[in-house]
């Protein structure tokens, strides 16, 4: 099968399109023929391992596992003899980073547990944008955010692949959004539900007197003293995504300075979940989310998307199609 495969970390050239042995499902697997996958920011992080400290669990000095791509969506061509869920012909789609990766190839054996039906309204590239940027963003503002309908929400960094799910996800909850972005997604944000914008170019919210119940951080950095004056008294902060510095400062400092009142900031990381993915199905299905696909790419022009989103900083999600 054709696949690409990375042998050493470093740029997306180092990407390379490949012939290499199609998977054998073992007992709990099914075999999928991939029709779509999605880059996330986890492929881009494990191609450069950077930070270093992915070095530790993907490999020192080279990658342990060649084959990136952790959202998939395709069909399932066979089962190992223990799988109940599925069966071949099944229209499948998940997040499958603890299975090893393995997304950007014609074919992959994945565990059962990871994955979930596609339901016939949702086209393969739509199901391969949801998992891990959607689930990301739903645990971000329900499972730490205890987000609430009728409170006041901010998205800072609202056209990504995370931000656009949780601006709609918000909204799903009946919740006022308030969007943070760069002035070429104004309109972007608006077609996704967004009650109010800001320019980021031209403002800054941190700086404003409003106030809100939850603030979820998918990029964009602001110190988080300045996060803490923009939420109300007992509001909440979430980072879902961003630089190392955004990541760590959480962490570090979130439990302090959450004891200096009654706000919580604190960070998601988030785990691959299948029952959340069911919970988005049915948000994808009564029309309150859609995925934003900013673009489509073959799997041989792999490395052109991954330059893409590094340079152009992609909206919504990429794809990269199989067949």
């Amino acid at each position: 099968m054709k696949a690409i495969v990375y042998e050493r970390y470093g740029t997306p050239d180092v990407l390379q399109l490949k012939e290499v042995d199609k998977p054998v499902p073992g007992n709990n697997e099914v075999l999928i023929q991939i029709h779509a996958a999605s880059i996330n920011s986890f492929d881009m992080r494990h191609l450069k391992a950077d930070p270093f400290l992915i070095r530790f669990e993907a490999g020192l000095l080279k990658p342990k596992k060649n084959i990136l791509g952790v959202d998939i969506a395709g069909v399932v061509e066979a089962a190992g003899n223990n799988v109940s869920q599925f069966q071949p012909g099944d229209e499948v789609f998940g997040d499958i980073c603890e299975c090893g990766c393995g997304g950007f190839a014609e074919y992959v054996a994945v565990d059962e547990q990871a994955l979930v039906l596609k339901p016939a309204g949702m086209t393969f590239e739509q199901a391969a944008a949801i998992p891990m940027a959607a689930v990301t963003a739903l645990k971000g503002l329900r499972d730490k955010g205890k987000i609430k309908s009728g409170q006041e929400v901010l998205i800072n960094g609202a056209t990504g692949g995370v931000g656009s799910f949780a601006v709609q996800i918000a909204k799903s909850f009946g919740t006022e959004v308030t969007a943070v972005c760069s002035t070429r997604n104004l309109d972007l944000v608006r077609s996704l539900g967004a009650d109010h914008v800001i320019d980021y170019t031209k403002e800054v919210f941190t700086r404003s007197a409003k106030q809100y119940d939850l603030i979820l951080a998918c990029n964009g950095y602001h110190p988080l003293l300045a996060y803490k004056r923009a939420l109300k008294p007992d509001g909440i902060y979430v980072m879902a995504g961003g630089t190392m510095k955004q990541i760590f400062e959480p962490l570090l400092l979130g439990p302090l300075l959450s004891m200096l009142g009654n706000n919580t900031l604190t960070n998601i990381s988030s785990k691959p979940s299948p029952e959340d993915l069911k919970f988005l199905t049915e948000l994808f299905e009564g029309g309150q989310i859609k995925p934003f696909i900013d673009g489509t790419y073959p799997l041989n022009q792999t490395a052109d998307a991954f330059w893409y989103i590094e340079k152009e900083h992609a909206q919504g999600k990429v794809i990269i199609t199989m067949c």
